[in-house]
């Protein structure tokens, strides 16, 4: 299954990125603020746990998160951003990493680090900005399927068609929310419109 946002602040948020104009922090931010919506609309059913709490009119027996069952995984460097802004929400969720690089001359992905806690029983929330031909982000669920994760949800910034449909035909049992879907991808694989290198302009990288 995936979900493209409809919400309006999320449209706008992404178009903020595309401008050339947005300085590297401020593209940042912009991600941490879309990761923070998107992660909540793939949380809404997510499972919760009696907590007793203190508050200004005494003991409150509420519902909570079962934070313990989360595990954050940013593909890196790109999905830094992502973590940043979705542990600002949830600050106790355990976080793990994958570092991705694509060859530009093959658009094939290579796996180059890794470090992740356990994942048995476990909810994964898989954070990946770009999902172009969607071979990086299927190579990333291939390896962590590895770790017996009771669920995986791919939470995404912006991504093309073709890509979308590759990774659900790869793994369909994984949720996808992501904030747009463009148009399409271009003869050099890359998404249009698009809004450029999402690690480059994040940390000031390109030339």
């Amino acid at each position: 299954m995936y979900k493209e946002s409809s919400n309006v602040v999320v449209k706008h948020l992404v178009n903020r990125l595309r401008d050339v104009r947005t300085a590297s922090n401020e593209f940042r931010m912009t991600i941490e603020e879309i990761s923070r919506i998107i992660a909540a609309e793939a949380l809404c059913d997510f499972e919760t746990v009696s907590q007793n709490i203190n508050t200004w009119q005494g003991s409150l027996d509420v519902q909570m998160i079962e934070v313990q069952k989360l595990v954050l995984v940013p593909i890196l460097r790109a999905g830094e951003p992502m973590l940043t802004g979705i542990l600002k929400t949830l600050p106790y969720a355990r976080s793990g990493f994958l570092a991705m690089k694509r060859d530009e001359e093959t658009s094939l992905s290579k796996l180059f680090y890794e470090n992740i806690p356990n994942l048995e029983g476990r909810t994964v929330l898989l954070l990946d900005p770009m999902v172009a031909t969607g071979g990086s982000l299927i190579d990333g669920i291939d390896f962590l399927k590895g770790k017996n994760p009771k669920r995986i949800i791919s939470l995404n910034v912006l991504g093309s068609p073709e890509g979308i449909k590759k990774v659900q035909e790869a793994h369909p049992d994984v949720d996808i929310y992501i904030a747009q879907i463009d148009e399409r991808l271009d003869e050099n694989n890359y998404i249009r419109p698009g809004l450029g290198d999402a690690g480059d302009r994040a940390f000031n990288t390109n030339d």
